[in-house]
């Protein structure tokens, strides 16, 4: 076999591994993907009147709100979910699993590609999921074609394919899981300072940069943009570099860390 067609097996192998561990313990994914759940019903059954009166400066129309709301929840999901990744990974760090893996003939690679091909997929499952209860709600995508709903599908494999490079990174620095879920934390964190709930303009002066100058943001507003017919502009582009810069980021830490020789 050739090593490319090696390097695939074992992938697929490692792959087959995580999966079967999500299913066996599916308690960690559910209790993550409760948060954006939770916040959908919060924002929208509770504050959903008065924020959209309040952004859009007219009348409450809950339905106006769960529009807005939804793209952002869509990507916290992604970011909630890859904290199960990170810790994952801690674990097989810690519990000595990958000290065997290096012993064996198996394409290096091949662990790191398993576990992130196996959260991106979860994190899909789990976007359908958190999507199906918006739609159960009231969220409505009337004005996306099908083209628009490629590109957003697009869009957040990408963002979870860059997060979980990220988490990754952050699993194997961390000496166990407890912190690694502490050190995935900003990952579900930024999503709460960006344009989810509201938009950057109705925010502080001071604070806007903060919530502007991150991924989440362009991250969202393209969506929105994709699944509403709202505006992108500029942002598309913006979530494009900080998806591709996250990636390489990720995966170069990743890999730095891995191939360290143990102490």
């Amino acid at each position: 076999m050739s090593s490319f067609s090696l390097a695939v097996r074992d992938s697929s192998t490692m792959l087959r591994r995580n999966l079967l561990h999500a299913r066996r313990y599916p308690s960690l994914t559910l209790n993550l993907l409760l948060t954006p759940v939770m916040l959908l019903l919060l924002f929208v059954y509770i504050f959903g009147d008065t924020m959209s009166a309040g952004i859009g400066g007219g009348g409450a129309d809950r339905s106006a709100y769960i529009a807005y709301l939804v793209p952002g929840l869509l990507l916290m999901t992604i970011g909630s979910t890859t904290i199960g990744t990170a810790v994952s990974v801690s674990n097989d760090m810690t519990e000595g699993i990958i000290a065997r893996f290096r012993t064996m003939a198996i394409h290096r690679g091949s662990v790191l590609v398993g576990h992130v091909v196996g959260s991106v997929l979860q994190s899909i499952i789990s976007v359908v999921l958190v999507g199906a209860v918006a739609v159960a709600i009231g969220f409505r995508s009337t004005n996306a074609t099908a083209l628009e709903w490629i590109a957003a599908f697009g869009l957040l494999t990408l963002f979870a394919l860059a997060l979980t490079w990220i988490a990754v990174g952050m699993g194997m620095v961390s000496p166990n899981a407890e912190a690694a879920s502490n050190n995935a934390m900003p990952l579900i964190f930024l999503p709460l300072i960006s344009s989810t709930f509201v938009p950057v303009d109705a925010m502080p002066g001071w604070f806007q940069p903060i919530a502007e100058y991150q991924p989440f943001t362009p991250a969202i507003e393209t969506l929105r943009g994709l699944l509403l017919g709202s505006e992108i502009g500029h942002n598309g582009w913006l979530a494009i570099a900080w998806c591709l810069a996250l990636t390489v980021l990720g995966y170069l830490w990743s890999k730095s860390v891995f191939n360290r020789d143990p102490k």
